[in-house]
């Protein structure tokens, strides 16, 4: 297992554009904590971020975690590269030569992919801890460590979408098509969660029971918006007479099908460079 995950790790600390992506990856997750620095004051408007409760135990798992996740698409360009670069370079025909077979080097890969998710969830709690420890009015050791299903949530979901990139590449094998057909997948969901909630279930939550089955839905449950959660959002809310009720919590049934889907991925890239004629 070492062996494989090394390989890998060669192949993109030797590729410049996979190194300085990785970097810009974790460089940019560290400037969260820039978050805390925004304060503009005024006249008698002031504001600061760190004031308003985003650093607070335990609503600061949700927020980093949430916020982090948007930075993923800088790994998946890796991943996507990681995996047209075998059929450019023709490193997985050499590969295959070399001894490994087919599902070594997929294992190869998902294991690259487990990594990364779990080095940045890693990174996500450290950062979080500090930023916590530092500007959160509530320190008591039970309110710390309270809601960290966020990071498990933020792990399932990098590595289910990282896991989708890598399945993209195998079966596009150029990088570019891979990542345009990210993006036109993520339309496709768009246009059908519109259809089902505006045309076929105006008036039930119906639409909703069936889009959490669709891949990026499913990984975008893991971990919803916490904006609304903040004190001052829930304030103006009521001022303007709007009331919500949202679940926060992490979603454990969403969790079981962002699973499948990682399993799928998988499967289904070992499927098609079995089949496949290298």
């Amino acid at each position: 297992m070492n062996r494989l995950i090394s390989i890998e790790l060669q192949k993109i600390w030797k590729n410049k554009a996979s190194k300085i992506l990785t970097l810009a990856y974790f460089i940019l997750l560290s400037f969260i904590a820039l978050i805390a620095s925004i304060k503009f004051d005024i006249g008698p408007f002031k504001f600061h971020l760190a004031e308003m409760g985003i650093f607070n135990f335990p609503f600061i798992w949700h927020f980093n975690t949430y916020v982090a996740a948007w930075l993923k698409f800088f790994l998946a360009i890796v991943i996507v590269s990681m995996m047209a670069n075998e059929y450019s370079y023709g490193t997985l025909k050499q590969n295959l030569i070399d001894g490994l077979s087919k599902k070594e080097f997929i294992l190869s890969k998902f294991l690259t992919v487990v990594l990364f998710a779990f080095v940045s969830t890693v990174f996500v709690f450290v950062m979080s801890l500090i930023l916590g420890l530092s500007f959160s009015s509530y320190n008591e050791f039970g309110i710390i460590f309270s809601d960290l299903d966020y990071l498990l949530a933020f792990f399932v979901k990098l590595t289910g979408f990282f896991s989708f990139c890598l399945f993209l590449g195998i079966l596009v094998k150029r990088s570019a098509f891979a990542l345009g057909f990210l993006l036109v997948w993520n339309i496709i969901e768009g246009i059908i969660r519109g259809t089902l909630a505006f045309k076929i279930f105006p008036d039930s939550d119906t639409d909703e029971k069936i889009t959490q089955f669709l891949p990026l839905e499913s990984m975008s449950n893991l971990i919803v918006n916490p904006a609304p959660r903040l004190s001052v959002v829930k304030s103006i809310g009521t001022q303007m007479g709007i009331e919500t009720d949202i679940d926060y919590s992490v979603s454990y049934s969403a969790i079981l099908i962002v699973l499948v889907w990682i399993f799928l991925f998988i499967y289904f890239s070992y499927k098609l460079l079995k089949k496949r004629d290298l």
